[in-house]
């Protein structure tokens, strides 16, 4: 029987969908690259050409989530007829929401990416990869905020890469109380204040009328509420 050569593109999107089903049912830190093998019934060598290790196969999985988050995003950012504002909104909206429904997975990743082993590949990725490529969507945002009067920032080119910091920032700093949640704790007081500091913060980086913005709000915030 003849073998199956598959595009370049096609094969890698294949790995990588089953280890994000492998991360979902085993976790990733359970998950192997032989069960990949095994499921998709390729060797070793072919499973190599695409990633050098399982930890590239991690960065993969992040980048390609960061690829669709971005399209979620493009319609909001591209949309004439929303104020800056209403962009704003949207667009943390749309990124919790999206998160939400993925979160099993979401949570699979934050246990294993927040570690002090991936804290040099995090911090490459945020720097090289995030906050380029959604500060140039924000920027846009930024822009028609001070051309409306909206927003009163001096600096619409510099300030949305602050913004996205600032979010990176709230994003460790959500993802670490979630994971160790306790309600004996208070903790959903914590993660409101958390969200309110953050909130608060953005606003004031914006120039933004104060409680204009949202970036979660508590029922979507207490889907993600998990025992330790």
């Amino acid at each position: 029987m003849a073998r199956i050569v598959k595009e370049h593109t096609v094969r890698r999107n294949e790995i990588l969908d089953v280890a994000q089903r492998l991360v979902y049912i085993k976790g990733y830190e359970q998950m192997t690259i032989q069960d990949i093998l095994d499921d998709l019934q390729i060797s070793k060598g072919a499973f190599y050409h695409y990633f050098s290790s399982k930890q590239e196969l991690l960065e993969a999985l992040i980048e390609r989530m960061l690829d669709q988050g971005i399209q979620l995003i493009l319609p909001i950012v591209q949309n004439h007829h929303l104020s800056a504002i209403e962009k704003l909104q949207s667009y943390f909206a749309t990124i919790a929401r999206w998160r939400t429904a993925q979160k099993v997975f979401f949570l699979a990743l934050l246990r294993i990416w927040y570690t002090d082993d991936n804290a040099i590949v995090r911090q490459k990725m945020r720097s090289t990869i995030v906050i380029k490529r959604i500060t140039s969507l924000l920027t846009g945002i930024i822009r028609q905020g001070v051309q409306e009067g909206i927003l009163t920032t001096s600096h619409p080119d510099e300030v949305g890469e602050v913004v996205v910091s600032l979010g990176f920032d709230f994003q460790e700093a959500i993802g670490s109380l979630l994971l160790s949640f306790d309600p004996k704790r208070d903790d959903m007081f914590t993660i409101e204040r958390t969200v309110a500091v953050y909130t608060d913060a953005i606003e004031r980086v914006l120039g933004a009328p104060k409680d204009s913005l949202r970036f979660i709000d508590t029922e979507t915030l207490k889907e993600w509420i998990v025992s330790p």
